[in-house]
């Protein structure tokens, strides 16, 4: 399994701006791929410099569509399908600080780094009916600083950045990597699966 997503990321890398936008839809909407655009965006930028506005809207562009499929399951499912998606205490905690902060909380979900929770983030905010298109709005703007700031530092670290990708310790990273990328991607997808089918029971029985 771990070739197979080695192999995906290599044609990603193959593809360019395009790989970027392909993995922002995927990483932000039902798969789990942790800074996995953040490395797509620095080799691609590391190896062409020239083309870093063009990776950087193209990993920004591929965010907002994958929000707006999260945006798209989210909101019809509203407060009981986040019910289904995490815990009692985690949701109370979302809901408290949406209401009073949403912009806040969904920059901060953008600029942010793993482990901060971006898609319960933008779950919460479809889910209480924050608007659509302010939302994708916030997404996109808070996106495009986020992956500047990572772009400036390939080009800034550029030669350290190639050394550490051609480390044993890198290609152990990446072993690691992949494995958590499976497994959280099962598990992303299951739950989606579950919230898809409970809505559609739903819908039958009303």
């Amino acid at each position: 399994m771990s070739v197979l997503i080695r192999h995906f990321f290599a044609v990603l890398l193959h593809l360019g701006a395009l790989g970027l936008v392909i993995l922002g839809v995927l990483d932000s909407s039902f798969l789990f791929l942790p800074v996995g655009n953040d490395l797509l965006l620095i080799a691609l930028v590391a190896r062409h410099h020239g083309q870093f506005l063009v990776y950087v809207l193209a990993a920004s562009i591929g965010s907002v569509v994958g929000v707006l499929l999260l945006d798209l399951v989210c909101r019809k499912g509203g407060e009981e399908g986040l019910k289904k998606m995490m815990t009692p205490k985690r949701l109370v905690y979302l809901k408290k600080h949406m209401q009073r902060h949403s912009r806040i909380a969904l920059i901060i979900s953008c600029l942010a780094p793993p482990p901060f929770p971006f898609t319960a983030i933008v779950a919460a905010a479809s889910a209480l009916q924050y608007p659509r298109l302010r939302l994708l709005g916030v997404v996109f703007g808070a996106r495009v600083v986020r992956f500047s700031l990572v772009g400036l530092a390939a080009i800034w670290l550029n030669r350290e950045i190639l050394r550490i990708a051609n480390s044993q310790q890198f290609a152990w990273f990446m072993e690691g990597f992949t494995a958590l990328c499976v497994i959280g991607s099962i598990a992303s997808i299951i739950r989606w699966v579950r919230l898809s089918r409970s809505q559609s029971r739903r819908r039958a029985a009303a």
